[in-house]
């Protein structure tokens, strides 16, 4: 799994805001800010306004729990069509080692431009690449819900946003 923090874009913006919001000065919102991004309930709907753009490539069947995060987050992808069939796998395409013979068995459909067989085939390990565009509030919902799952994949996915997007703090 790789995760790549691409663009952060809006705390400015989204202090601005929440300075009209609260009826202060701006140079009083960061320390409210802090105070402010832990509270549910719409204290912290200032994070909405803080865009994030992630490249991700992981498992698909980390992309499919993902998937379940909608509000505030817009990703495109790789077709597992294009990407798949467009050359000979290796291991390197796989999250962990798949047994060769399975490896051997899906060149041979991408040799033979066999489609189905390849999705029928297709190990859930397989990587995929999107580009994740979302924002700190969504960010903090699967922050909250996944730091602790057991996929290992969750955990690292929590953490290298936590200690790589600017204010991850705000997660917590």
């Amino acid at each position: 799994m790789r995760i790549q923090v691409l663009e952060e874009s809006g705390l400015s913006h989204a202090l601005l805001g929440l300075s009209l919001n609260k009826n202060q000065p701006l140079d009083n919102m960061s320390t409210l800010s802090d105070k402010l991004a832990s509270k549910d309930g719409g204290h912290n709907k200032f994070l909405e306004s803080i865009a994030v753009w992630l490249d991700i490539t992981a498992p698909r069947y980390w992309w499919s729990q993902f998937d379940t995060y909608r509000a505030g987050v817009t990703k495109q992808s790789e077709s597992t069509m294009h990407t798949g069939m467009k050359r000979l796998l290796t291991q390197e395409d796989f999250e962990n080692s798949i047994p060769q013979t399975m490896l051997d068995t899906l060149n041979t459909s991408i040799e033979h431009k066999d489609f189905q067989t390849f999705k029928n085939l297709l190990p859930e390990s397989f990587l995929q690449r999107r580009i994740v565009a979302t924002n700190y509030k969504a960010l903090r919902n699967i922050y909250q819900q996944r730091v602790t799952h057991n996929l290992p994949q969750w955990q690292r996915f929590c953490n290298h946003i936590f200690t790589h997007i600017g204010r991850g703090e705000w997660l917590v």
